[in-house]
């Protein structure tokens, strides 16, 4: 293994570095995704929730 230039070893260096931080920048990404469709399912069941009150209160006839 000694027997390969030396820029090799840095060339593999930063395929591991790279790979790394490519899978923490999706690991982040996912993170943030997951926050946003959280919120927005909690916007969608208020909204619901508003809109059964909404009829509740509406006059039968």
């Amino acid at each position: 293994m000694l027997s390969l230039p030396w820029w090799i070893y840095f060339v593999l260096a930063g395929i591991v570095f790279s790979a790394y931080m490519m899978i923490k920048s999706v690991r982040k990404d996912q993170e943030i995704d997951q926050s946003f469709i959280e919120k927005e399912g909690e916007v969608y069941i208020e909204r619901m929730k508003q809109e059964r009150e909404r009829r509740r209160q509406l006059p039968r006839l």
